[in-house]
């Protein structure tokens, strides 16, 4: 019977990076959440939901079955590297034609030649992902971590890295949760440039970062947080700012003057919002709203 698909754990947003050396700490690369799973049938790779992609990870998993073990199943991101840098966006085109420029950053290990390692410590776990993977080069590659997050934090920031993960040292993984255990950071702030409103669905507003356009994000706020950004909205009307795409300047989208800022909670270095919830609005030169 094959190893089947673990539901992964997940990070939460935090504001900062813990400081205590009870923390395995390490970056975050720009890439997508995958899991390997190798056994006697050979090796499969799935997304974040479970979904088989080893049509596009073939050389990946090529990699992956020389390692020197009976099975296994590790969990990492798949990247692209333009340049030296993870990149989520390149990561996307060399899957569909350049599939032998990916690579496996591997971060925990579920499971190795028979033994459930996911009540293991997060220590130890790393370890034994050490030993399968060593040396950390290559196709296939296992991701550095130190203890303690405020100096590689500091260092991510100044290399306009997309942030950190820290994850206690001593907890088992936690199949499927999201909890205060395994942390990522930041708040970034963005100026708002647009409402899209459609029949039946959520009203989007449309960001921008130093008037470069990043994306949309849905504000899910009170009553009245929603008649003041409204209310705003309303004085600030302005046509398209310079830089949006043109498949963007539709009749759904109504253009502000970037007068309002709002702190979203996503990851800092990635060129576009993705999933990303508003934390706080307010006018520039005021108080917060929210």
């Amino acid at each position: 019977m094959r190893l089947k698909f673990i539901k992964p754990q997940e990070p939460v947003l935090a504001l900062k990076p813990p400081v205590s050396n009870g923390w395995l700490c390490e970056i975050k690369d720009d890439g997508c959440c995958t899991q390997i799973i190798f056994d006697w049938a050979g090796a499969l790779t799935f997304t974040r939901m479970g979904i088989d992609r080893l049509k596009r990870h073939r050389p990946v998993v090529t990699a992956a079955e020389q390692l020197k073990a009976k099975s296994f199943i590790p969990g990492g991101e798949m990247i692209a590297r333009p340049g030296g840098r993870p990149n989520f966006h390149a990561m996307y085109s060399r899957m569909a034609w350049n599939a032998e420029l990916l690579a496996f950053v591997a971060f925990d290990i579920l499971h190795k030649s028979g033994e459930d390692l996911r009540w293991r410590p997060a220590v130890e776990r790393k370890a034994i992902l050490r030993e399968l993977i060593q040396p950390a080069e290559g196709i296939v590659q296992c991701s550095q971590h130190v203890e303690g997050g405020v100096e590689i934090y500091e260092a991510a920031d100044r290399m306009s890295l997309k942030g950190i993960v820290s994850k206690r040292k001593v907890t088992p993984y936690r199949s499927g949760a999201k909890d205060a255990v395994w942390l990522k950071c930041w708040d970034i702030d963005f100026e708002l440039i647009g409402i899209k409103r459609q029949p039946g669905e959520w009203t989007e507003r449309l960001f921008a970062r130093h008037v470069k356009n990043v994306g949309k994000a849905v504000i899910a706020k009170t009553d009245a947080i929603k008649n003041w950004l409204w209310t705003r909205e309303q004085k600030a009307k302005a046509g398209p700012p310079n830089g949006v795409p043109t498949a963007q300047v539709t009749p759904e989208v109504e253009w502000v003057k970037p007068d309002i800022n709002a702190r979203v909670r996503t990851l800092r270095g990635a060129p576009k919002l993705r999933n990303a919830p508003v934390q706080d609005l307010w006018e520039i030169n005021s108080g917060g709203a929210g």
